[in-house]
């Protein structure tokens, strides 16, 4: 009987430090940046998603229990020419009107070094889910100018578009690719 005690007891106490060590951070959405790229006639075109929301739970001792839940603003697209934004929000290309948000539920970590891994999670992209993997680095954990607990991490992943339903690679005279490089660079706000 004592025995049992003793192994709930430290059941217990291992359960509850190991939830004392896992930090939830609020993502800061004006240090946070979903950037892009596409390829555009024989270039590339690139701009940034601006409003980027969420929240992540991490244990840096164990970032194979990390969490993210994370919603990009597609209306927050910018490229540097605002005519060219215009034309992207309507419906030839991401139809914010009806899709007006992108959507990540991470679901898994593989832990590849102390500060990378990989993510695998749902992924949800003008109205199509599919679940994607993606390598992260922990840029660090530290006091902010303003008392407060920051974190950063940097993620890239490789989207295809007609995976989520787009077509405008298909059309006559198609100027645009199919391919999306997505560079993450997202800063967190611990949770008081």
């Amino acid at each position: 009987m004592k025995q049992q005690i003793l192994t709930i007891m430290s059941a217990l106490l291992f359960s509850s430090t190991a939830f004392a060590a896992t930090e939830t951070y609020h993502i800061d959405n004006k240090h946070s940046f979903a950037n892009f790229s596409i390829r555009h006639v024989v270039s590339k075109t690139s701009g940034s998603f601006t409003d980027v929301t969420g929240v992540i739970k991490v244990d840096a001792d164990h970032l194979e229990n990390a969490s993210v839940v994370a919603k990009i603003n597609v209306a927050s697209i910018n490229t540097g020419l605002a005519k060219r934004d215009d034309h992207i929000k309507k419906s030839d290309y991401l139809d914010v009107l009806n899709f007006g948000e992108i959507h990540f539920v991470s679901t898994s970590v593989k832990v590849i070094s102390a500060t990378e891994g990989m993510m695998t999670g749902d992924f949800t992209l003008h109205g199509v889910t599919k679940e994607i993997t993606f390598p992260f680095k922990v840029l660090g954990f530290g006091k902010d100018p303003w008392g407060g607990q920051r974190s950063g991490f940097e993620a890239n992943v490789v989207i295809k578009a007609s995976d989520f339903g787009f077509t405008w690679m298909k059309k006559a005279k198609a100027s645009v690719g199919n391919e999306i490089e997505v560079t993450l660079l997202i800063e967190g706000i611990k949770t008081k």
